[in-house]
């Protein structure tokens, strides 16, 4: 196994880092690295950047428009965009969507939706949730009526993530009642545009409407819109969910964060604190060793090796080492962190530390739902024993 990146690959890496530093727009940067939300416009500012040089689509193979880059190439790319303070990517149309139509869609699918997702122009939401059907997504609801060339869509799916600002929104919708649920589930691309489609933000403890409630109440949809083919769509969500669990891990931008944290602990006071600096180097240690199991991963496949099935694996890690991270931000940070945003902003003529500080509580919070969504922690400790482990 060999972890070490070669000349080429070093090139390359200087090649993304002299391009993000040149092209990253300043104003998102900073808000970034001061963990501030980011509106729709710069969020889609960003990608229409990378969209213009073929580079929001990084997985991508060339054939459906992608650079053709390997998977270390790609890893590269993410840890250099990482920390530059380059937002994290909306993922539901580049890396959820994309891969099961070019999967699964028809040519003409294809060319009607993946030009518009690898240029950044087309918000992609996910529909996948219900109030009743979580971790447990083979029990949804949402029902899907085939009358002629349309289906006519009824029910709720709900923690859709900044469906506020969704174009489109990808559902599994069920569409048969017999045999096991997985049986009668189908996959549906929806225009969130469509009359009957409504969106009920659910405001969370940081006071940001992150996620949202979409209810569908005799929305029709175009038969043309169904990918691959009916009641079929539970095989094609779970080729959709390694993509999602994988992209959880997010180990590059840990490592940003981790430098983060180092960095307020010295400018706090609180660097001499030798509990805390043990914990701060018990969190780096965790981070190396799940870059080591990244690394592990790409240098499997770069050699041809079959990889190991570890896209849960790396979920739990990644997810945990959030927590803790924002954790040790909020102590690091002290009393000035107990702000929600918009409380801060408005007392921040009065002392509040609002850019450095404030914001580590919302971050705090937010954090909490990472070993939940994506499929539950525990959920996924069942997959790795009965995948990874043969129990």
């Amino acid at each position: 196994m060999d972890l070490e990146f070669t000349e080429e690959e070093q090139v390359f890496r200087q090649e993304v880092r002299a391009w993000v530093g040149a092209h990253l727009p300043a104003d998102i940067r900073d808000k970034v690295r001061a963990a501030r939300p980011l509106t729709r416009e710069e969020h889609q500012r960003w990608a229409r950047i990378l969209g213009q040089k073929g580079w929001l689509v990084a997985g991508w193979p060339r054939a459906f428009g992608g650079p053709g880059w390997t998977a270390v190439q790609k890893h590269l790319f993410e840890e250099e965009c990482a920390l530059a303070g380059a937002p994290r990517l909306i993922p539901f149309g580049p890396v959820m969507v994309a891969p099961v139509i070019m999967a699964f869609g028809t040519p003409e699918q294809q060319r009607r939706f993946l030009p518009a997702i690898a240029s950044g122009e087309v918000w992609w939401s996910q529909g996948y949730s219900e109030p009743g059907a979580g971790s447990d997504l083979a029990s949804l609801k949402t029902r899907a009526e085939r009358r002629g060339d349309t289906y006519v869509v009824n029910g709720q799916k709900t923690w859709t993530t900044l469906a506020q600002h969704g174009d489109w929104i990808f559902c599994l919708v069920r569409t048969a009642s017999d045999g096991k649920p997985q049986a009668g589930i189908s996959f549906l691309l929806i225009d969130m545009k469509s009359p009957g489609v409504s969106v009920r933000p659910i405001v969370m403890l940081d006071g940001e409407p992150e996620v949202n409630e979409v209810f569908f109440d005799n929305v029709e949809v175009p038969a043309a819109n169904l990918i691959g083919e009916e009641n079929k769509g539970w095989s094609y969500a779970k080729l959709l969910l390694a993509h999602e669990r994988t992209n959880i891990a997010e180990v590059n931008r840990s490592k940003r964060e981790l430098e983060r944290l180092k960095a307020l602990a010295k400018a706090e006071g609180v660097w001499d604190d030798a509990r805390l600096r043990d914990q701060i180097a018990l969190l780096e240690v965790d981070i190396v060793a799940l870059e080591m199991l990244v690394l592990r991963v790409l240098s499997a496949e770069k050699s041809g090796k079959q990889s190991l099935d570890i896209a849960g694996l790396l979920k739990i890690r990644g997810s945990e080492i959030q927590q803790r991270s924002a954790e040790l931000l909020m102590l690091a940070g002290g009393p000035g962190t107990v702000a929600r945003r918009d409380e801060a902003a408005d007392a921040s003529g009065a002392g509040w530390q609002h850019d450095t500080l404030a914001p580590l509580m919302g971050s705090y919070f937010n954090l909490r739902k990472t070993t939940i969504y994506g499929g539950s922690n525990e959920v996924q400790r069942n997959i790795v024993a009965q995948t990874v482990l043969g129990s």
